[in-house]
């Protein structure tokens, strides 16, 4: 488990914006000692890091011990990078943990449904692999997240956790790959993801740059991405900028940048799970709105690297890390 420097808050109006509760492990913050009565409005906003709950009811406390991980994916209908991302690294997090039972559960009903009808398999939701464990009597579950940063995908994940978390004897909730920043010497998940990503790129050459394409969320997580960009900024990575498909920044408020740079040449790159839609089509498709066709329009040589970021093996390690701590946080005695 990561230790992470905890801190006391200096006053009591601090102690209510940044805290954490008995329901939490891992976090950041801890209550001040002055507070004796914290409400559940507090408790609740100062739920941050690895999430931990365990039940109060004595017919759940005293059954016996059984264990499961539920691995949450948005999912894909591509069934290549499919096994190639998603299939590679529950098989990770599964060659970590051989003696428990890892049940793959996909959070979008579009995808579980169409690759029901084209493939003849069924995937459940995550409410529906809890149902599923409850009823085969598991009693303790670690929920893991394939998200990269806690966005829409990410509050799913913590819907399902706040909604199922009552019928077991104690679940857990893991974070999403990018998740603490650095500061205050808590792990920087940035910078960890920057060197594992690297590790399938080299450093661009004069007039040459690397776009990494993101998702994009229309929640204030999507400020993640400039996050991304200060820290790859910071590590020496020139020429290399993040952009979204869905949020900002857009391709528009990149292409300006590369000319003012003198960048001739250009490598789009996903930063995505998976290789699907958006990276094979609006990413890297001939339409005239994908951005390998507008890049081509405004003068710039384009190459394109199709490949999710489950295929990464430095990637899929740091999965497995946020796996384990869901798994550490299940396991330690309170």
């Amino acid at each position: 488990m990561r230790n992470w420097k905890k801190l006391l808050v200096a006053s009591l109006a601090c102690s209510a914006l940044f805290s954490t509760s008995p329901a939490t492990v891992d976090a950041a913050y801890e209550l001040n000692p002055e507070v004796k009565t914290a409400t559940p409005a507090l408790l609740n906003a100062a739920q941050i890091g690895v999430l931990k709950y365990e039940s109060e009811d004595p017919a759940l406390q005293n059954l016996a011990n059984k264990d499961a991980i539920v691995v949450m994916s948005f999912g894909t209908t591509y069934k290549d990078t499919r096994e190639k991302t998603i299939d590679a690294t529950v098989a990770a997090i599964q060659k970590a943990h051989p003696d428990v039972k890892v049940v793959t559960a996909f959070t979008s009903h579009i995808i579980i449904d169409r690759i029901k009808k084209n493939e003849g398999i069924s995937y459940p939701t995550p409410e529906e692999a809890l149902a599923q464990l409850k009823k085969e009597g598991y009693t303790r579950v670690a929920l893991v997240s394939l998200d990269v940063i806690p966005g829409m995908e990410y509050e799913y994940n913590r819907g399902v956790f706040e909604n199922c978390k009552r019928d077991f004897k104690k679940m857990t909730l893991g974070t999403s790959l990018m998740y603490w920043q650095g500061q205050e010497e808590q792990a920087d998940d940035v910078a960890d993801f920057i060197k594992a990503l690297a590790t399938q790129f080299k450093k661009p050459g004069k007039g040459e740059a690397v776009l990494l394409l993101a998702h994009g969320t229309p929640q204030p997580a999507n400020a993640y991405y400039s996050v991304i960009q200060a820290k790859l900024d910071e590590m020496g990575y020139k020429n290399v900028y993040v952009y979204t498909v869905e949020g900002w920044p857009s391709l528009e408020t990149v292409i300006p940048k590369l000319k003012k740079d003198g960048v001739k040449s250009v490598t789009l790159m996903p930063i995505m799970m998976v290789a699907g839609d958006h990276a094979n089509n609006d990413m890297a498709g001939d339409e005239e709105d994908s951005h390998k066709t507008i890049l081509q329009n405004e003068g710039f040589k384009v190459d394109a690297y199709i490949h999710g970021l489950g295929e990464n093996k430095a990637i899929r390690d740091l999965y497995v890390a946020r796996a384990n701590d869901a798994w550490d946080a299940l396991e330690a005695n309170d």
